[in-house]
């Protein structure tokens, strides 16, 4: 499911200007990562897929609907949304009921309700605290129920808040593992992070904000090679890319593999010389 903003402007009643005149598209089925400080405009960009805001000048689409012309409730079938704090959307007494309330909410019939709770817990890996309230839960384990009761809506978009934050490395390999699943699925996903070395193992596309308006726009690898850009945005490069960088390296890998592989052709490289 495509999502385009058009010439978007967004300000708020205290002066800021949140969105200045902001043009994107997200292709059907891509990963991309919407990365930049505090106060850049990223979460107000996306509180317009979902009608949580209404953009003041130009136009907001997701799947070919005008969000001007639909309830907030109504895009809530296409656009699912993991808050950065996941206590923000929590409400249910147990974990299961917890997962249960959107596909009920949604109108499903009970066993279809049944299937997908399941299929949610399972995923996340918490079927074992099903019967649990959910803040009985570590705060990591908070994240990853949030996280379920988005998955059991089965949109067909999702855009993740900080999905990594406060996980461990087990924790980051579960998240990123769904987040590969679900982009086989051809689930179009938007992730917000300042991790960016999360952001370079899973997304496909990168796109940098900073004062309402985009700086960078591209592939993981090329955007996040941008020092400069980076910097203006106040976020660094992931670490894999910095060492690269350091040892003046061509390469500008993001995950371990490509870095050892990149490594081994430069220290070749420099034996020969």
């Amino acid at each position: 499911m495509k999502l385009t903003l058009e010439h978007v402007t967004f300000t708020y009643p205290t002066g800021v200007r949140a969105l200045d005149g902001i043009n994107l598209a997200i292709k059907s089925g891509e990963l991309a990562a919407l990365v930049g400080e505090n106060g850049a405009g990223k979460t107000t960009l996306v509180k317009m897929l979902n009608g949580l805001l209404r953009p003041q000048e130009g136009k907001v689409t997701v799947g070919g609907w005008n969000t001007a012309d639909f309830s907030t409730a109504e895009l809530a079938s296409r656009v699912g949304f993991l808050f950065q704090n996941p206590d923000e959307q929590l409400f249910e007494r147990t974990v299961r009921r917890e997962i249960a309330f959107g596909p009920s909410n949604q109108g499903f019939p009970a066993r279809k309700v049944a299937s997908r709770t399941k299929a949610a817990l399972e995923t996340v890996e918490l079927a074992d605290s099903a019967d649990q309230n959910p803040y009985d839960l570590e705060p990591f384990e908070r994240k990853l129920l949030a996280l379920a009761a988005t998955l059991a809506m089965e949109t067909p978009v999702l855009v993740l808040d900080e999905p990594s934050i406060g996980q461990d490395a087990a924790g980051r390999h579960r998240i990123s593992r769904i987040l590969k699943e679900l982009h086989k699925r051809g689930r179009t996903i938007l992730l917000i992070s300042h991790d960016l070395d999360f952001c370079a193992e899973n997304a496909e596309r990168a796109i940098v904000m900073a004062h309402g308006h985009i700086l960078a726009d591209g592939t993981t690898a090329d955007v996040f090679s941008q020092t400069d850009t980076l910097l203006k945005a106040a976020v660094f490069p992931p670490q894999l890319i910095r060492l690269a960088q350091t040892l003046k390296m061509s390469a500008n890998p993001l995950t371990i593999s490509q870095f050892v592989s990149a490594y081994a052709k430069w220290r070749n490289r420099k034996k020969k010389l």
